[in-house]
């Protein structure tokens, strides 16, 4: 699954132009991987204990919202995604869940607190945060209903 949303990313961040058949199928398939964030949201807390580290649903979770932040970068699926019901709701809650559980544990969701010295940072949540940030922009911006709800 990892893999396979890997491949929406890269189809997803091309910069050639889309037909709007290919824009109708991106519609879709962002219908359905917004669904699937929402549905697998609260599986990147089980990413606080270290026995979880390697948790194939929270590493699904990471993806699915790397590939709705390059879909809301998009001007074509921005609107969609803006209006997808409880998108923003979720991405909202999740950023709370995630910094509270980063003050309880060690925080592996931030860049900042997840390095101890000169060493590479490989944990997969390290920036869940800074994409959680990301994605809420991208559904609010130049979306007045959207702003007033964060």
């Amino acid at each position: 699954r990892v893999t396979l949303l890997e491949l929406i990313m890269v189809k997803v961040s091309e910069k050639n132009p889309v037909t709007s058949e290919e824009m109708n199928v991106f519609m879709r398939h962002a219908d359905f991987l917004a669904g699937c964030f929402q549905e697998k949201c609260e599986a990147v807390l089980k990413l606080t204990s270290a026995a979880d580290a390697e948790d194939e649903e929270a590493l699904v979770t990471i993806r699915l919202l790397d590939v709705l932040c390059e879909m809301t970068s998009n001007n074509g699926q921005l609107e969609h995604l803006q209006a997808f019901p409880g998108l923003l709701e979720t991405a909202i809650d999740t950023l709370r869940l995630t910094h509270l559980a980063g003050k309880q544990a060690v925080n592996i969701f931030t860049a900042t607190h997840a390095m101890t010295g000169q060493e590479e940072i490989t944990h997969p949540a390290v920036g869940l945060k800074s994409h959680l940030i990301r994605l809420i922009g991208n559904l609010c911006y130049k979306n007045k209903e959207n702003q007033d709800k964060v």
